[in-house]
């Protein structure tokens, strides 16, 4: 029996299976060996899908711009960016990666045009995974709707689920360490209610794992084990961008918004309405802070800020500077929000905030 019928075999039988306290380990062991026999196939499949997009990451982050053809994503890249992405009134005028620059409070941001996608793009339909493959290295995903079809938000959603990228999450709190005997042994500093210890073992031993430690430290899925087990998801943030809102009312974007289930920004693209405001909320969800450097002999250099992400130490500012500043490092002054006063003395490990101005002394 070959991959595929394997995958079909087990999918049937999870569709068979009712959902209850009972079957839960049955389930969960069933997900954990579809996944892998999933990821096997994708790899030996993976060579015959045509080279990769290859796009060089640029500025201070990159944000992708994901949907189906003809929703007006290249309109979306040129008014945000210096890009002069082809727009055209028939779908898939867009036939590679096109990248633009969006400048906003000091940052350069990269936004990509990528090719739309269709239904089944994460198992190759109309070069999807290539598509897909690109959105797996961003740092920000806009999905794009059109107006009147925003049900599409659920393709897209899941297109990328089952490429492996998992957006608005973050990682689960599991560290898993192997070793070579010993048995397994699993410790929680939670209660766990969506699975059971036997079960996560028995999805550990699916994978191969039998000699190690597991410690969980949250209340998670067999959903969320997988992904850790499996080890290649990527987590990213994202965003719904609702266009061409400038061809209904209000009371139809009420019903809209209770049938995308999520918060968006509606905008007109080929109007300009509402750019600055998604402008901002890509600020906002890239949650970068502003550093300005000072010399200790110097002012404050107001005009280039240092861009990082934020929680981001002084340390990480160093190396922002030169991956080699740091070695010479040895404290900082710092005046701003993070201090009790101006021109505070701070260690690497401080935790800067938005718009401080730093002094590091060597």
């Amino acid at each position: 029996m070959g991959l595929p019928e394997k995958i079909k075999q087990i999918e049937e039988e999870m569709k068979k299976t009712q959902i209850n306290k009972h079957t839960e380990h049955h389930i969960g062991l069933l997900k954990a060996k579809l996944a892998r026999i999933r990821a096997e196939l994708e790899a030996s499949t993976s060579k015959g899908g045509g080279p990769a997009f290859e796009i060089r990451k640029g500025g201070d982050a990159t944000v992708v711009l994901i949907g189906l053809p003809s929703v007006g994503k290249s309109t979306i890249l040129n008014r945000l960016t210096n890009a002069r992405s082809k727009v055209a009134a028939y779908a898939f005028t867009t036939l590679t990666v096109v990248p633009g620059i969006l400048r906003y409070n000091g940052a350069d941001i990269q936004i990509l045009d990528l090719p739309g996608i269709i239904s089944g793009a994460s198992s190759g339909r109309g070069r999807g995974r290539r598509v897909l493959s690109v959105a797996r290295n961003a740092d920000l995903v806009l999905l794009v709707l059109d107006v009147f079809q925003p049900g599409q938000v659920e393709l897209l959603k899941r297109e990328l689920h089952e490429m492996g990228i998992r957006i608005n999450q973050k990682p689960p709190d599991v560290v898993i360490t192997k070793s070579g005997k010993g048995g397994l042994a699993l410790t929680t500093s939670v209660k766990l209610t969506k699975l059971s210890q036997a079960t996560v073992k028995g999805i550990a031993e699916a994978y191969g794992l039998t000699n190690g430690s597991i410690l969980i430290r949250e209340d998670i899925t067999d959903d969320q084990l997988i992904d850790v087990l499996t080890g290649n998801r990527r987590y990213a943030s994202a965003l719904v961008i609702l266009n061409k809102v400038d061809l209904v009312n209000e009371q139809y974007l009420a019903v809209v918004k209770r049938q995308v289930g999520t918060d968006f920004v509606p905008i007109s693209a080929e109007k300009g309405l509402n750019m600055d405001m998604l402008t901002e909320r890509i600020w906002e969800t890239l949650d970068f802070i502003r550093i300005y450097l000072k010399r200790p002999d110097g002012e404050p250099d107001f005009d280039k800020p240092l861009i990082l992400p934020a929680g981001s130490t002084l340390r990480d500012v160093c190396k922002k500077i030169h991956p080699r500043f740091v070695e010479g490092a040895k404290y900082a002054f710092v005046s701003g929000s993070s201090v009790k006063f101006e021109g505070q003395r701070v260690s690497l490990d401080h935790v800067p905030a938005d718009k401080d101005v730093v002094t590091i002394m060597r």
